[in-house]
């Protein structure tokens, strides 16, 4: 088995440290523009592979795409931050380009790849590698509803003075803060809906600070988070390595159902060997249904700005 994780910063590195740790890997292929950088990290991360017990073979390339070459799945997390004073426009145009050219030097080396998007901004990133390359949609996946969920579960655990583990919670819709939505109605404690725990004061909070998870971390470290992203980016390799068939909230393409088409948005699928393999529908309240339906909204216009550049 042959990962490569293009991308070599904070949430790049991660990602690549978390996967050689699981052995998910035989190789493991980490790529970067910047000179020296992959090469770097990729030594560091192996001087503990003796201290940390793991065989994974990890190598650093320099913008070499030979050196992906027969990768079964690629992880995309390069891009650019969005920066005080750009605009939603400049951020797509600088992004789409970089997501655009990295899946088709990918493709010429890896043609059968299973490709994860974590770029941002990643739904519309997800709908352009779709769109772009002329996969099979099953192929093509992004991450962010898992990290919106375990961002989700972790707000609850610290309400109901619980494990994250013994809790079941989905956020779907766009990776956003104003466009993710997490479900509290289905959110369970080892089967148990945490409503019966919760006053409807304390839900609304939940939800409300699970939307801006992303946000207050960004606020908080005066960048990015990177170690939650890393770590679902491994989880999402994982799954598909081992053939899990774990059900997660997923970026992928719809056709129909949950009311839309031709878009890319977090719904509950099921991951295995071959990518994504079947959408799960939830049956959405009314209420549910209008904010998911006000989410593809927000996420189409962006994709809008695909066609302009």
């Amino acid at each position: 088995m042959k990962i490569t994780v293009v991308g070599a910063g904070a949430v790049g590195a991660t990602c690549a440290d978390n996967i050689a740790r699981k052995e998910l890997a035989t190789e493991l292929v980490l790529l970067d523009i910047k000179e020296g950088l992959a090469e770097g990290k990729a030594q560091d991360m192996m001087q503990t592979s003796t201290l940390l017990g793991f065989d994974t073979r990890i190598t650093g390339s320099t913008n070499d795409y030979a050196k992906t070459a027969n990768s079964n799945v690629v992880v995309i997390t390069s891009g650019i931050p969005r920066k005080p004073g750009m605009t939603r426009e400049e951020l797509i145009g600088t992004n789409a380009g970089i997501v655009k050219g990295v899946c088709e030097n990918i493709l010429k080396h890896s043609p059968d790849a299973i490709i994860l998007v974590i770029s941002n901004p990643m739904d519309t990133m997800t709908y352009l590698a779709l769109t772009s390359t002329g996969l099979p949609k099953n192929r093509i996946i992004g991450m962010g509803g898992i990290l919106d969920s375990s961002r989700f579960k972790y707000q609850l655990s610290l309400r109901l003075g619980c494990s994250p583990a013994d809790l079941n919670a989905i956020v779907i819709g766009g990776h956003g803060d104003t466009t993710m939505i997490p479900i509290i109605r289905l959110a369970t404690w080892n089967s148990v809906p945490v409503t019966r725990f919760l006053s409807a004061e304390q839900q609304t909070q939940i939800v409300n600070d699970t939307m801006v998870g992303g946000a207050t971390l960004t606020k908080l470290l005066g960048t990015s988070a990177w170690y939650a992203p890393g770590a679902t980016g491994a989880a999402l390799v994982e799954t598909i390595v081992r053939d899990e068939k774990k059900l997660f909230s997923c970026c992928v393409a719809l056709n129909g159902e949950y009311g839309q088409t031709d878009i890319c948005l977090g719904v509950p699928v099921i991951i295995g060997k071959n990518g994504w393999e079947k959408i799960i529908d939830f049956g959405l309240n009314e209420t549910e249904q209008a904010a998911f339906n006000k989410s593809a909204e927000a996420v189409r216009s962006m994709n809008e700005v695909l066609k302009t550049l």
